[in-house]
């Protein structure tokens, strides 16, 4: 298949993409207006993600992500498992992911599947997972060449990323977030899956991922070059964000200290 043009001002714009975000802020909208809402800063950290979804998978990013770069394909995969899913989670407030999730707690084994789920070491096990299969070259190549299995690999790292962060941005009352001390702990092991993608992939003497090979070259970037740079960019956010993340969540454990009447568990990570 021929790729189209690229141009920066242009680029795909997907209905599915458009229609999914449209449905989870019309749902949004309506749950806000129904409950007893929350902080203000929520709809526009769940507004946010959404932007960035929609970035992420429409536009010149998706057709260089489709088409071209592997590297740009990673960048696409880090803002949806490091800027959509906590944002989209940070978002929502705790009232209204204890409604999504209160329906399972009805049964004893949906209450042990759900608590099991958001629990730190099976999140983040989930997540590792998911980040490490998809980026082995039959499933990737599968998911290039197949758009149905592409949308597939988008759903389940955007899935796994929210579990992953659950434990230091959920709000829920039902399946808790971390106290500080333990999310300090967590946020240290968090960056470890893409650190173990990112060198595997950067490490490798040939290229992985044949559809990138046969690729046209929009630049002088060899396929070995472009796929050792999306190793490097997946590297350093996997450092970087986390980093963040832990810095914002040790000044929040101080403050907390210093207040005689902090809550024992910690405030939302965002």
């Amino acid at each position: 298949m021929t790729p189209p043009p690229f141009a920066w001002t242009s680029g795909a714009i997907h209905a599915d993409v458009l229609l999914g975000a449209g449905l989870l802020a019309t749902a949004y909208a309506v749950a806000w207006t129904r409950g007893p809402r929350g902080r203000a800063t929520q709809p526009l950290r769940f507004l946010a993600g959404l932007t960035a979804l929609l970035a992420a998978l429409n536009g010149p990013l998706h057709d260089l992500s489709d088409y071209y770069l592997f590297s740009a394909h990673m960048v696409q995969h880090l803002v949806l498992t490091l800027v959509v899913a906590p944002l989209l989670l940070a978002g929502t407030p705790g009232w209204m992911l204890d409604r999504l999730i209160g329906p399972l707690g009805r049964w004893r084994l949906g209450r042990t599947v759900v608590r099991a789920l958001t629990r730190p070491v099976p999140a983040l096990a989930l997540y590792a997972v998911a980040l490490i299969t998809w980026h082995l070259p039959g499933p990737y190549n599968a998911a290039l060449e197949i758009h149905g299995w592409h949308i597939v690999e988008h759903l389940v790292l955007l899935a796994t990323a929210v579990l992953a962060w659950w434990p230091v941005a959920s709000a829920s009352t039902l399946a808790p977030r971390l106290h500080y001390g333990a999310q300090i702990l967590y946020l240290f092991a968090f960056g470890v899956p893409m650190t173990v993608v990112a060198s595997m992939i950067t490490g490798a003497e040939r290229v992985l991922y044949p559809f990138y090979a046969a690729a046209p070259r929009l630049w002088d970037l060899t396929p070995l070059a472009d796929q050792r740079l999306g190793g490097v960019i997946m590297w350093v956010p996997a450092a970087l964000i986390p980093l963040a993340a832990f810095t914002v969540v040790f000044f929040r454990w101080v403050a907390a200290e210093a207040d005689e009447d902090a809550a024992p568990v910690g405030k939302p990570l965002l």
